[in-house]
């Protein structure tokens, strides 16, 4: 059986005062990723026409957040979800873009909570660590980052890394 490839769109939004805004997504039977830390966006409509499109309308519809008079300063390297992911991998598209303001959020049903940390503690290497995930029955010890009792992990803290080289080459 092929594997199916979805595509998706996420946004690493900075403030004025160079926080970057994650989400915790809410707990929902059958999403791979239900209660994980996570950049807001989704998977891409056949509407949206480009995954630019896609991720403004994802963060309008999960925060209430309109990036349309954001900065957008460019798209990260594409991720591609795990092999391990039961019948079809996602091929996700990060963001970045400033804000001049933090608005008011308005998360929706899919968003547990939002919260911000100061991106000097990430260029700081602050709180990295490995912790232990068990996947169908396989153990790993993953690399993480442990901010103020989250934990950030997986493809979230890979597009962070990212976002750390791009940061220390300049």
């Amino acid at each position: 059986m092929e594997r199916e490839v979805r595509r998706a769109a996420v946004a690493a939004i900075f403030g004025p005062d160079d926080q970057l805004l994650f989400i915790h997504r809410a707990e929902r039977a059958g999403d791979l990723w239900s209660g994980h830390m996570a950049f807001p966006g989704g998977r891409e409509d056949p509407e949206d026409g480009s995954l630019l499109r896609t991720v403004l309308r994802e963060t309008q519809e999960e925060l209430g957040l309109d990036l349309s008079a954001a900065r957008c300063l460019g798209a990260l390297s594409p991720i591609l979800s795990p092999r391990n992911t039961p019948n079809r991998q996602i091929h996700v598209l990060p963001w970045v873009f400033r804000l001049d303001d933090w608005p008011a959020l308005s998360p929706n049903e899919e968003v547990a909570g939002v919260v911000r940390f100061d991106f000097r503690r990430f260029l700081g290497r602050e709180a990295r660590g490995t912790f232990s995930y068990t996947w169908q029955g396989t153990p790993y010890e993953l690399p993480c980052v442990q901010l103020d009792g989250t934990l950030l992990w997986g493809m979230t803290l890979r597009m962070v890394d990212e976002l750390i080289e791009r940061v220390e080459a300049d």
